[in-house]
């Protein structure tokens, strides 16, 4: 298994404007057919929250995790950090680096747009398959409202990973989590988080789904696909328990944001459904025991899921 040190051992790779922070963890693969492992994070995230996933994968396989410009190692980028700008400085980097081996893409959160924007760009040539963690559908937004201004009215001056449950139930060792954390609270981490989050967020949505992508399915033609669907009851929950608890929120918000988490699930589950359209190989779990922040409560599923698609990979050949 990988050590979680070595989340501290990167190296630059100049794409042209900028630089940004990549670690490689386990073996150089033995020739450039192999499969590698790339970790992609959703929004205002940095490489640190793979840190059990890789611990806990085969010591035999070639991962990558990266930095997004402007998070921890890597540095700023000249351009906005949209969806469409991210998935270019990816390419750049998979060129530069070079990883020229086909790719096993985990995305996280918004990285299911982003992804999703870097086959827009480059196509799914280099793709071998992916794991999607509780990944964003570009329909997300007008299926659910992670913003809901009530829900956030409620859980108003709660601390989200404890609300969330990540607190108590992560999988990360203590150094693991407090490099995560520690990461979080440094002034880069919020500029480049509000960028992200408050500006970029939202509209790569429709940036998204204006390209029509959905009309070209099965984008990935018979490659495995591995979808996780997380339980966002979970989250909302411990949002609402938390503010409840702090006074927020009048009955009315209350009674509202209760019918919020009674469909949160379904809702999403129609949404990881959506995912099932990209490949004729494709399986689907729910992390029952987790919110959305499955590679740290439940690393063991993600896992899972890199492990099927190799599996898949194999059969294959």
């Amino acid at each position: 298994m990988a050590s979680s040190t070595s989340f501290s051992n990167n190296r630059l790779v100049n794409i042209g404007t900028h630089s940004l922070a990549l670690y490689t963890h386990g073996p150089e693969p033995s020739n450039s057919k192999d499969p590698v492992v790339l970790f992609v994070s959703g929004v205002a995230s940095d490489s640190l929250n793979w840190q059990a996933v890789v611990r806990l994968l085969s010591s035999t396989l070639r991962l990558y995790t990266y930095d997004r410009s402007g998070y921890r190692n890597s540095e700023s980028s000249p351009l906005v950090p949209s969806a469409e700008n991210i998935a270019l400085e990816l390419s750049l980097l998979i060129e530069k680096a070079p990883i020229p081996n086909p790719l096993i893409i985990v995305a996280h959160s918004w990285a299911g747009v982003i992804t999703h924007e870097f086959i827009a760009l480059k196509g799914a040539g280099q793709i071998a398959g992916l794991v999607l963690v509780d990944a964003n559908h570009e329909t997300a937004p007008q299926v659910m409202d992670i913003d809901d201004s009530i829900l956030w009215t409620v859980a108003e001056g709660v601390e989200p990973y404890s609300a969330w449950g990540v607190e108590v139930e992560h999988k990360l060792t203590q150094e693991e989590w407090d490099a995560f954390r520690a990461a979080e609270t440094t002034e880069k981490f919020k500029m480049i988080e509000q960028k992200e989050d408050s500006e970029q967020y939202i509209p790569s949505f429709e940036t998204l789904r204006r390209k029509e992508m959905s009309k070209m399915q099965p984008l990935l033609e018979d490659k495995p696909v591995y979808v996780i669907g997380g339980m966002r009851s979970r989250d909302w929950n411990g949002l609402y328990k938390a503010g409840v608890t702090k006074g927020n929120g009048t009955q009315e918000q209350r009674s509202y944001v209760r019918e919020l988490i009674e469909t949160v699930d379904k809702k999403n589950e129609v949404l990881m459904n959506e995912f099932l359209k990209l490949s004729t190989k494709t399986e689907r779990v729910f992390a029952t025991e987790s919110g959305h922040f499955v590679q740290m409560t439940q690393p063991d599923i993600v896992v899972n899921g890199v492990n099927w698609v190799l599996g898949n990979l194999q059969r294959s050949s």
